[in-house]
């Protein structure tokens, strides 16, 4: 499955599989967005992100963890 940046849930799974030490709430918003980029499954444009996406997919990757 090839993720954009609206698949916000399925991101925030992906990179908490990734990642399962972080703790997503303290994740800056310039590392967030490059360890997007560099997960295997995500195709869409780097440039097309904004701080509202970015928010979301924290929030969601907040939520996986509890």
């Amino acid at each position: 499955m090839q993720l954009k940046w609206t698949d916000t849930l399925d991101i925030a799974i992906s990179l908490d599989e990734a990642h399962p030490d972080v703790d997503p709430q303290y994740v800056r918003f310039t590392d967030l967005h490059q360890w997007v980029c560099d997960l295997e499954d995500f195709d869409d444009d780097p440039d097309k992100s904004s701080e509202k996406i970015l928010e979301s997919i924290q929030m969601n990757w907040i939520e996986e963890k509890d």
